[in-house]
C-alpha cells in the first residue's frame, strides 16, 4: 500500500472509531455518574498514553521535562481532558447523545471566533457569514427546528454541549504554540487531568468502583476516545503529502455517529438533528474553503 493510501487508512479507522464515542458516552453514562466515567476513562488514557511514549522510546523526553513545561501541562491538563470532559459528559446526561455530539462539532468555528482576540487574527465579513450558517444549525438542532417559538428542548444542556467546543477551541490555541512532542505532551496532559478529576470526585462525590459495565465503558472510552485513536490520527497526518487529504474526512464523523446513535443507542434520530448538522458542517467547511 503507498504512503498516502496508509494515511487515509489510518484517518479512516480514527474517524470510525471517534464515530462510536457519542454512543458509548450515553450507554455508559447509564452506569456511571459524569465525574466517574471521566475519572476512570483518563485514567486508562493515561496509561495507553505512556505505554505509547514507552514504546516510541520518548521516555527521556518525560525525563527531560522542566518547570515551564510541566506548569504548561498543568495548564492544558485543566482544559482537556478536565473541563473539556465535565463540561461535556454533563451534556450527555441532560441531551441526547444526537445532540450532544453534533452540537460539540461548532468547534472549529469557536475556534476562529477565539483566534480573533488571542492570536489577533481578522475575520472576513464571509467568514462571519460561515459562523452565522453554522451557528443557526445550533438553533435548529437545539429547539427541534422551532426556530421562531426558540423553545429550547434542555437549555442547559445545549450550553455545556456549546461550552465543550470553547474549552476545546482554547485547548487547541495552546496546544498548536506548544512546540513539545504530541504524544509526550497529551499524556502529561493526562496526568493532570486525572488528578483534577481525582480531586473533584473526591470532594464533590462519593468515591465507588464501577460493576463490569461501567469499566467497559471506561476502558472503551479510555482507548478509543482518548487515547490510541488520537495516535492514529497523528499517523495519518504524518504519512499524507498533505493535511487536507486526511482532515476533511473528519467531517464524516457526526454522520456515521447518527448512525450509531440509532442502531446502538435506540435514538429517532430527528430530520431537525441533520439538517442543524448540515447547516454546522456546512458553515465549518465554507469557513475552511476561505482560508485556503
Amino acid at each position: 500500500m503507498k504512503q498516502q493510501g496508509k494515511a487515509v487508512a489510518y484517518a479512516l479507522l480514527a474517524v470510525l472509531c471517534w464515530s462510536t464515542i457519542g454512543s458509548a458516552f450515553k450507554i455508559s453514562l447509564r452506569y456511571l455518574d459524569f465525574l466517574h466515567l471521566l475519572l476512570f476513562s483518563s485514567f486508562f488514557a493515561m496509561i495507553v498514553l505512556f505505554l505509547a511514549v514507552l514504546v516510541q522510546k520518548k521516555i527521556p523526553l518525560l525525563a527531560a521535562v522542566r518547570g515551564k513545561e510541566v506548569a504548561r501541562s498543568a495548564l492544558m491538563g485543566l482544559l482537556n481532558p478536565f473541563l473539556y470532559y465535565v463540561v461535556l459528559l454533563k451534556a450527555y446526561e441532560l441531551l441526547p447523545a444526537q445532540e450532544a455530539g453534533t452540537l460539540n462539532y461548532i468547534w472549529p468555528l469557536v475556534l476562529v471566533l477565539l483566534s480573533i482576540p488571542l492570536l489577533r487574527q481578522r475575520i472576513s465579513g464571509w467568514s462571519i457569514l460561515a459562523i452565522l450558517i453554522s451557528f443557526s444549525g445550533i438553533l435548529i438542532i437545539s429547539t427541534h427546528g422551532d426556530i421562531t417559538g426558540l423553545r429550547f428542548s434542555n437549555p442547559l444542556g445545549v450550553v455545556l454541549a456549546v461550552g465543550s467546543a470553547v474549552f476545546w477551541a482554547l485547548f487547541w490555541i495552546l496546544n498548536i504554540r506548544d512546540p513539545r512532542e504530541e504524544v509526550t505532551k497529551l499524556f502529561l496532559n493526562f496526568v493532570f487531568g486525572f488528578a483534577y478529576t481525582l480531586i473533584l470526585v473526591l470532594v464533590v462525590s462519593d468515591f465507588h468502583l464501577p460493576g463490569w459495565e461501567g469499566w467497559a465503558g471506561s476502558v472503551y472510552l479510555g482507548l478509543f476516545e482518548m487515547g490510541i485513536t488520537f495516535i492514529l490520527w497523528l499517523k495519518a497526518l504524518k504519512l499524507s503529502s498533505t493535511t487536507a487529504k486526511v482532515s476533511n474526512l473528519i467531517y464524516l464523523s457526526p454522520f456515521i455517529s447518527l448512525m450509531f446513535i440509532h442502531f446502538v443507542v435506540g435514538e429517532m434520530i430527528l430530520l431537525s438533528t441533520i439538517v442543524g448538522l448540515c447547516f454546522i458542517i456546512g458553515g465549518i467547511i465554507l469557513q475552511q474553503y476561505l482560508k485556503a
